[in-house]
């Protein structure tokens, strides 16, 4: 596998999200890419010719790197719903911050509601963006959407992006602010 230092050349196109657009793109074979970050199950890459790029695990191959371990099914069905909700949304990054979303403060309330006939419950998710111009709340939703969706004792996941109140680094943790060099 490759090292993060090391660039990369495409050797097949490439699906990527323009990072902080939040637009899906291609990256053409012979790209020269370096991996930046690879966290959560996401990857954030700089292309040759200027740009950030977040890759799926789907392409993870195609940069070097091994798709991320999934988690026995069987044990994490035992964890109750609301601490595997809550893992799922800690997995999930803003490609530009090496910090997860709920240690930045940008997950403002999370309601798991009752059961239904079928046993499963759905939930829903108010979230905010650090900024209200940043293209990637759409992108950033649907990841949490999809990977919820994985939940087999979940219904319906729904994740409304919300501006108030306005975001600011009071609502990192300490841990967050601490990594990112606030403290």
């Amino acid at each position: 596998m490759k090292t993060a230092a090391e660039e990369i050349e495409l050797e097949r196109e490439l699906t990527a999200i323009v990072i902080p657009h939040g637009y899906r793109t291609s990256l053409p074979k012979g790209t020269r890419v370096r991996v930046l970050q690879t966290l959560g199950d996401s990857a954030t890459v700089s292309a040759d010719f200027g740009g950030l790029f977040r890759i799926d695990p789907d392409d993870f191959a195609a940069i070097g790197l091994a798709a991320p371990e999934r988690p026995d099914p069987a044990v994490e069905m035992a964890r109750p719903l609301e601490d595997r909700i809550w893992e799922v949304l800690r997995s999930c990054y803003d490609p530009e911050i090496p910090v997860n979303i709920v240690e930045l403060g940008l997950i403002y309330d999370c309601q798991v509601g009752v059961a239904g006939e079928d046993g499963r419950r759905d939930v829903a998710i108010k979230m905010t963006l650090t900024a209200p111009g940043c293209g990637m709340g759409d992108v950033l939703a649907a990841d949490i959407e999809t990977k919820l969706a994985k939940l087999p004792d979940l219904g319906q996941a729904r994740v409304e992006v919300v501006f108030d109140p306005p975001w600011n680094q009071s609502m990192m943790s300490d841990a967050a602010r601490l990594q990112l060099g606030f403290f």
